[in-house]
């Protein structure tokens, strides 16, 4: 069966999950819901607007509990990132912390004994958000072209040091990615896309989101739009030998266009290399 990509404008989330079979069985009363956001520096803002986060908990409206999640990193504490998101928090939604959860089991991600909350061992729904980049220059080629929605899951490991995971990225994001029992829902923010050509950097406003129950899937259509070729980013080569998602665009039933705005970012890429 072919997994369903669908791309719509930003404001119309509810209206895209519609078209996504077993969404119903996302948002139910006995389970919680976890959203991994992702931040780095929170000078940059590029991570999933306040706007797409709040219409993701206003679509999962019969979830008992929804956890905003982030971790601690090298720049700075996971509660003072999380704070990009403040609106979106009531009594049902509210900011988790993964650093902070002392109740852990361990699990292999690349071959190492990392601790991972106990809460991802019991029935959840997990659903990974961030936005469309591409950047070009010197170090940055190889990480750059592992994804988003797929990438945000680094953000799972909960000490400061994730960087030394760098050399094994792919590896250590499918194994993660198992460890949790996957991804139940991944919306790939393009409100803006970033991208970048050595030192030269521009933001592109596609204005879509591209949503949809098979994160590889999701990655894909997200990787095409902003001009990778999905079949050869690495992540999603691994992703298909473990046999974990669809990355080929062509065996996808895509809802939507992409074409339009793929050729504006393509255009705006190929003017910041010259």
């Amino acid at each position: 069966m072919k997994p369903t990509v669908v791309i719509v404008d930003k404001d119309s989330l509810r209206s895209s999950l519609h078209h996504i079979d077993g969404f119903d069985n996302l948002n139910n009363p006995d389970t919680p819901v976890f959203i991994k956001v992702g931040i780095y520096n929170t000078k940059t803002g590029i991570c999933t607007t306040p706007k797409i986060v709040q219409q993701i908990t206003t679509a999962l409206n019969a979830a008992p509990e929804i956890r905003v999640t982030e971790s601690d990193s090298g720049a700075g504490p996971g509660m003072k990132r999380l704070e990009l998101w403040r609106d979106c928090y009531n009594e049902r939604v509210v900011p988790f912390n993964l650093s902070d959860d002392t109740n852990t089991m361990d699990v292999s991600i690349a071959g190492e004994s990392v601790p991972f909350p106990i809460v991802f061992s019991k029935p959840r729904t997990f659903i990974s958000t961030h936005v469309p980049r591409r950047y070009e220059e010197a170090g940055l080629e190889d990480l750059m072209n592992l994804g988003s929605v797929i990438k945000n899951l680094l953000g799972m490991i909960p000490d400061t040091k994730k960087h030394r995971f760098h050399k094994h990225l792919t590896t250590a994001l499918l194994d993660i990615y198992q460890a949790i029992g996957g991804i139940d829902l991944a919306v790939l923010d393009a409100t803006n896309c970033y991208l970048g050509f050595e030192k030269e950097r521009v933001t592109i406003s596609p204005n879509l989101l591209i949503v949809g129950t098979d994160a590889f899937a999701v990655e894909a259509v997200g990787g095409y739009l902003v001009g990778f070729e999905p079949t050869e980013m690495p992540v999603l080569q691994e992703a298909k030998k473990r046999g974990l998602g669809e990355i080929d665009i062509d065996r996808m039933n895509i809802v939507g266009d992409i074409g339009p705005q793929r050729e504006l970012i393509s255009k705006a890429f190929e003017k910041l290399k010259h």
